[in-house]
C-alpha cells in the first residue's frame, strides 16, 4: 500500500463509528473473532495441545451432570452481595464490578490474603469487589458513578485505597491499574455515551457480538488482546463475561436481551485451563507443566500464557459442539440465563464424584482462571453453585457459557477439597 492509498482497517473503522458500516446498520451480524482467533492459536501452539478422545469423554461427563442437577433459570439477584433492583443502577453496579474483576490471586496463605469485612462476613476472590462496593454504596461513596471516577478532587487515590482497605496486611493486588481503568472508562462514558453504559448497550442493538466489540473499541482496559506468532489474536474475557453477568442478571431479558449470546465463548482465565487439564483434555510440554507447578508466574502476553487461554476457548468450544452432536435435541431449547458461579464451599450443584464416575480416570492425568471466588465466615444461606436449583424443568440449551460457569463451579469445588491435580497458572494482569 502506497502513502497515498487510504488504509482500509481505518475507514472500516470510521465508517463503523459514523454508523455507515454494515455492523452499525446490522449489529446481530457482528461476530468478536474470539473464537476464530482461539482456533489460530491452537493449531500453531507447541507448549498446549488437546487429547481428541479425554475432550469427548468430557464433554459427556459435562453433559451427564448438566442434566442430572436439572439447570434451570435462577435469579442472579439472589446472592446476598448481588443487586436486588433491575434497573438503571443495576446496570452501573455490574459495569464497575465486571470493570474491576480481574487478578484476584494471591501468593499468601488463606488466612493472609487480601480479604474485605462485610456484612459480619469475610470475603475473598471475586467476592471481596463486590463486598467492598457495596460496603462503599452503603457508606454513600458513588463508587459506581463514571462522573465520580474522572473527578480527581472527590475520587482520590486515598478515597480509593479506602474503599478497598483489606482486612488483612495484604494489599488489593493491582490496586493502581484498578483505579486508572475506572478514570479511563469514566472518560470514554462521560465523553461518547452521555455518561451512561446503557447507552452503549443501546447502541449495541440487542447484539452480544456487538457490544463486546464496542467495549473492545471504545474501552481500551477491555481490549484483552495479544500477539501471537505475528497475528494479533483476540480473547476479551472481561467484556464477555460483562455481557454475560447482563444476560444472567436480567434473564435475558431489558437490559440483558442479547439476540445472538450463542456468539459468547468461555472466559479465557485461570481456573478454565486448570479444570480442562484435571479432565485430560488440555496437555502441557513439560517446560510449562514444571513452571506451573513451581507457581512461577507467566508474564502476560507471553506464548505460554496464549496458548493457555486461547486453548481452553477452542476446547470448551469442542466440548459444546460434541454436546450438540451426541444430544441434537439440545439445538431446539433456549440456552438458560444463569448466574455466574458464587459459592462459599456449600451447597454445590455438582459433586467431584461425578465426573470420577463418568470419565476417563482424569486424576490419573495429573498434570494437570473468572476472578476467584470465596467467602470465608458466616452468611445467608446462598444459592447453589452457578445459581443452579434443582427443578422439574425439561432440560436446557447449551453454549460456552453454561460450560464455562459449570466448569469454574467444579474445579474451585475440586480445590476447596484438595484434590486438584495441578495449581492455576499465576499471572499479573488487568484481563483476567
Amino acid at each position: 500500500m502506497s502513502d497515498d492509498e487510504a488504509d482500509p482497517e481505518l475507514l472500516a473503522l470510521l465508517r463503523k463509528s459514523l454508523g455507515l458500516g454494515a455492523e452499525a446498520a446490522n449489529p446481530g451480524a457482528a461476530e468478536t473473532k474470539v473464537l476464530e482467533n482461539a482456533q489460530y492459536v491452537f493449531d500453531n501452539a507447541i507448549h498446549v495441545a488437546l487429547d481428541p478422545m479425554k475432550t469427548k469423554a468430557a464433554a459427556e461427563t459435562i453433559w451427564h451432570q448438566m442434566q442430572k442437577k436439572q439447570y434451570s433459570t435462577h435469579s442472579w439477584s439472589e446472592h446476598a452481595l448481588h443487586p436486588k433492583t433491575k434497573d438503571e443502577s443495576t446496570v452501573d453496579f455490574i459495569f464497575t464490578m465486571d470493570l474491576l474483576n480481574f487478578c484476584f490471586w494471591s501468593a499468601e496463605t488463606e488466612e493472609k490474603r487480601f480479604a474485605i469485612e462485610y456484612r459480619g462476613s469475610r470475603w475473598t476472590g471475586y467476592l471481596s469487589l463486590v463486598a467492598a462496593l457495596q460496603r462503599a454504596l452503603d457508606e454513600n461513596i458513588a463508587i459506581t458513578s463514571p462522573e465520580f471516577w474522572i473527578n480527581e478532587e472527590e475520587c482520590t487515590k486515598e478515597l480509593f485505597k479506602h474503599v478497598f482497605r483489606s482486612a488483612t496486611d495484604e494489599e488489593m493486588p493491582l490496586l493502581h491499574e484498578r483505579l486508572e481503568c475506572l478514570r479511563e472508562a469514566g472518560r470514554v462514558l462521560c465523553n461518547d455515551f452521555d455518561g451512561s453504559f446503557t447507552n452503549c448497550i443501546y447502541n449495541a442493538n440487542y447484539s452480544a457480538a456487538a457490544l463486546v466489540n464496542l467495549l473492545a473499541e471504545r474501552f481500551p482496559c477491555f481490549r484483552d488482546e495479544a500477539v501471537f506468532q505475528g497475528r494479533r489474536v483476540r480473547l476479551y474475557k472481561r467484556a464477555q463475561i460483562l455481557v454475560a453477568d447482563l444476560w444472567a442478571c436480567f434473564n435475558g431479558e431489558d437490559y440483558g436481551e442479547f439476540h445472538d449470546i450463542d456468539k459468547i465463548t468461555m472466559f479465557a482465565d485461570y481456573r478454565i485451563p486448570q479444570m480442562l487439564h484435571y479432565l485430560g483434555c488440555l496437555m502441557y510440554s513439560p517446560p510449562l507443566d514444571t513452571h506451573i507447578r513451581k507457581h512461577k508466574d507467566i508474564p502476560t502476553g507471553s506464548t505460554w500464557e496464549i496458548e493457555l487461554r486461547a486453548t481452553s476457548i477452542w476446547c470448551v468450544e469442542l466440548i459444546r459442539r460434541e454436546i450438540e452432536r451426541q444430544h441434537p435435541e439440545v439445538k431446539s431449547v433456549p440456552a438458560t440465563p444463569h448466574s455466574r458461579p458464587l459459592s462459599n464451599g456449600h451447597n454445590h450443584s455438582c459433586g467431584v464424584s461425578g465426573f470420577r464416575e463418568h470419565s476417563d480416570n482424569p486424576s490419573q492425568n495429573g498434570n494437570g482462571c473468572h476472578a476467584d471466588t470465596q467467602q470465608n465466615g458466616h452468611s445467608p444461606k446462598e444459592p447453589e453453585h452457578n445459581g443452579v436449583n434443582k427443578s422439574s424443568g425439561t432440560g436446557t440449551g447449551i453454549n460456552a457459557i453454561l460450560i464455562d460457569f459449570f466448569l469454574y463451579d467444579t474445579i474451585k469445588e475440586i480445590e476447596q477439597n484438595g484434590q486438584e491435580t495441578i495449581p492455576h497458572h499465576r499471572t499479573r494482569s488487568i484481563w483476567y
